[in-house]
């Protein structure tokens, strides 16, 4: 080995042994340099390294070292640096108020502005005793970029140093710049006072006097779409009177052609808000302008125009005609996404009017014949809706939906079904000649929903149907299988099929009783017992009751809001409470919103299905309780497919020792296989009779009570209750007490 491959290799050993020197090294080592550039160049890689989330904290000393700078770009870098790691080091944050001071009284209204942006930026305890002097000069600068920095310090002291900013006269000096001749200062004070008024109600900040209001208009053309956003918003909150409500509409209305949707939809909600203290004229006049805006907004990005759509939803509700020649505008394509496309049915169902009607049957039948089956099935609910609406149409409406019917789609089947059972609860007695033809469908259902509702239709009118006793019959035979939805309608629908011919259905009465009282599902085992009492003690009380004529109304609009839930929200438009269509309070909490989830969840309101009307509370119908989800009796734990004998034999005897009766004698005939059924005979009067054993029975509240407790919702009470519990024990000998105190509440 030559001399000079050993000194090489030395030399690459020796460096070899040297410590790495990593990227901070090279950071602090740039930003001590002698030369400018160089510590330029280092504070711009520290700011990039800062932004890459890399933890750079360990440079601030030296980053603190080049505060004092004339190069403004490298001011502005080191002002960043000390905002985001202020926190870490407060002892060392002090260093730069002196630097601060200075730079708040510099020739340069840019780095006046910068000094106290970034003083009230720190967000350090200590910085407070020397941010007062510095900020109250500035809020009576010369320059408006400096005064409309300052009066955002403002808040940010008040979240400091709530009782100083009072104190010192900062809130007030902040109350003056309303008044200011720059729109962005306004704008900026406007915006300031509402984040101290929203944190600190007590204090009034942004209280809109006539004064206020008038500077505010002033100022309204002249600022920003952000400052518009704060001004408009701040206006809403003005209590004018019938004058100043027409001259705000008046000043406000040309935001309407704004480019920015948020300013456009301040303004609707400013103009709702005043429009009531307008004349009629004028009203007509504004809802003219403002429907071109909105029918713009649809055209957005699908993001925009969802927000759109749920605003323009409220709007409908308060203001029903200001759309009501833009339909096609509402009409799907292709490529919108499935919320968008679900929005614009709502809003088409709510503008349907006789005189569009025909248009929009034919693009719904469209959307009918489209691969994605839950819009397919909004589709044809939107028909059924548009019949329930408007009387005069229903039948066109109809005819559609057997047209769909023959189709033969499955889905399509079900859903067209289930709407037009709302149809016939709408029209009763109307358009019963085409139950023949819905009940040739039955093969084509496998819905929940579906087989409810056709069931519901074969009980509600089984006197015009020849063979309802076999087609329920048909049911009862897979009772077991079925879902609890579908066990709750066929039960009622029973009941109803006896009521009305009693001669032939006893033995189908019998059995239907017989195997839902043995059922592991409490909700369908005591509607059975109550049925069976009913039936015991007056068949005419239970014809009453069950039978019942009136019924809870039903609308065809959807989703329809409180009055005072509307009036909330329309002032909220275009925030998320408007698109949640629920207060604020739903889903923000201490002024924090909550989770993802917790939100959507909170937000969800409930429509007034049954058309109750805009002034009554948001109580859900019965008729409309959702009892999908729950599985088939006999795939529930401890189904009725699997119960042994004995357990039905001492389920039967139970009952029939809780009504004071037993098998070996008391009113009426017991099968011999001791199940406690009583035996079929030939008349509905020894049906009857077989039940006299249950009207031993001491009830303290009176069956004719309890019935008009429920209104006379008669069977659709009984039809449409509550989810059902999972899981429930079957009652025993052993627990005779609890069964009765459970049947005392229920009747």
């Amino acid at each position: 080995m030559t001399m000079a491959t050993r000194v090489a290799r030395a030399v690459q050993n020796q460096l070899a042994a040297r410590p790495a020197k990593g990227e901070t090294f090279e950071l602090r080592r740039g930003l001590v340099s002698q030369y400018a550039w160089e510590r330029k160049d280092s504070i711009q890689r520290t700011i990039a390294a800062m932004t890459l989330g890399k933890d750079v904290s360990a440079l601030f000393p030296d980053v603190l070292k080049n505060i004092a700078t004339h190069d403004i770009a490298q001011k502005k870098l080191v002002y960043l640096y000390l905002m985001n790691y202020a926190r870490a080091y407060p002892d060392l944050c002090i260093l730069a108020v002196n630097t601060f001071v200075q730079d708040s009284q510099d020739p340069n209204p840019l780095v006046r502005a910068l000094a106290i942006r970034t003083m009230g930026c720190i967000r350090v305890d200590k910085m407070v005793d020397y941010l007062p002097e510095p900020l109250r000069r500035t809020l009576k600068d010369d320059s408006p970029y400096v005064r409309k920095t300052a009066a955002v310090c403002v808040a940010k002291l008040f979240d400091l140093n709530a009782e100083l900013c009072v104190e010192d006269g900062f809130l007030e000096a902040l109350q003056n710049l309303l008044h200011d001749s720059n729109a962005s200062v306004v704008a900026n004070a406007v915006s300031a006072l509402a984040e101290i008024q929203e944190v600190a109600p007590d204090t009034q900040a942004l209280l809109v006097t006539s004064e206020v209001f008038a500077a505010l208009l002033s100022a309204l053309n002249e600022c920003s779409e952000w400052g518009r956003i704060a001004i408009l918003s701040a206006l809403k909150t003005y209590d004018s009177n019938d004058e100043e409500a027409k001259h705000i509409c008046e000043r406000v209305v040309p935001q309407f052609q704004h480019a920015n949707a948020s300013v456009v939809m301040a303004a609707v909600s400013v103009v709702m808000h005043n429009l009531l203290k307008v004349s009629s004229d004028q009203r007509k006049t504004m809802l003219k302008k403002m429907a071109p805006s909105l029918v713009t907004l649809i055209s957005s990005p699908p993001e925009l125009q969802y927000v759109a759509l749920r605003n323009i939803n409220l709007l409908l509700q308060q203001q029903p005609d200001i759309l009501a020649g833009e339909i096609r505008v509402f009409f799907c394509k292709y490529n919108d996404p499935p919320y968008v496309k679900n929005e614009k049915l709502a809003i088409m169902v709510m503008l349907a009017q006789e005189s569009n009607l025909d248009q929009l049957l034919a693009e719904l039948k469209e959307y009918a014949s489209e691969i994605d089956m839950d819009f397919v099935r909004r589709a044809v609910r939107a028909i059924g809706q548009c019949a329930i609406k408007l009387d005069e149409a229903a039948e066109r409406c109809i005819n559609v939906l057997l047209e769909l019917i023959n189709t033969r789609v499955a889905y399509v089947v079900q859903e067209s079904i289930v709407i037009i059972k709302d149809i016939f609860r709408r029209y009763p007695h109307r358009y019963e000649s085409i139950i023949p033809q819905l009940c040739g469908s039955v093969d084509e259902l496998d819905d929940p929903s579906a087989r409810g509702a056709l069931i519901w239709i074969i009980g509600e009118y089984a006197e015009r149907i020849d063979n309802a006793t076999a087609l329920l019959t048909t049911f009862t035979d897979g009772f077991k299988d079925e879902y609890t939805q579908t066990q709750l309608a066929l039960l009622t629908a029973v009941i109803k099929l006896f009521l009305k011919k009693p001669t032939e259905t006893q033995t189908l009465v019998q059995r239907m009783l017989q195997t839902a009282s043995q059922t592991d599902n409490s909700d369908i085992r005591d509607r059975a017992f109550i049925y069976w009492r009913l039936l015991s003690s007056d068949v005419a009380t239970a014809r009453a009751v069950v039978l019942a004529t009136e019924k809870p109304p039903i609308d065809g609009v959807t989703g329809r809001l409180r009055a005072q839930l509307l009036d909330e929200l329309t002032t909220e438009l275009s925030s998320i409470a408007s698109v949640y269509h629920a207060p604020a309070s739903t889903f923000v909490v201490g002024g924090k919103p909550t989770s993802a989830a917790d939100a959507a969840s909170a937000a969800r309101t409930r429509p007034t299905a049954g058309g109750n009307s805009a002034d009554q509370p948001a109580v859900e119908n019965l008729l409309d309780f959702d009892l999908d989800g729950a599985a088939p009796a006999s795939l529930q734990q401890g189904g009725g497919a699997d119960v042994a004998p004995a357990d039905v034999k001492n389920a039967m005897d139970d009952l029939f020792d809780l009504f004071g009766n037993n098998n070996n004698g008391g009113g009426g005939d017991v099968s011999a296989g001791g199940s406690g059924v009583p035996a079929s005979s030939s008349t509905a009067a020894d049906l009857a009779g077989g039940f006299a054993a249950l009207q031993n029975l001491s009830i303290s509240t009176p069956l004719a009570a309890a019935t008009a407790a429920h209104n006379g919702a008669g069977d659709d009470f009984f039809a449409d209750m509550g989810a059902p519990s999972q899981n429930q024990p079957k009652p025993t000998t052993n627990a005779k007490s609890s069964a009765t105190n459970d049947m005392l509440d229920l009747i």
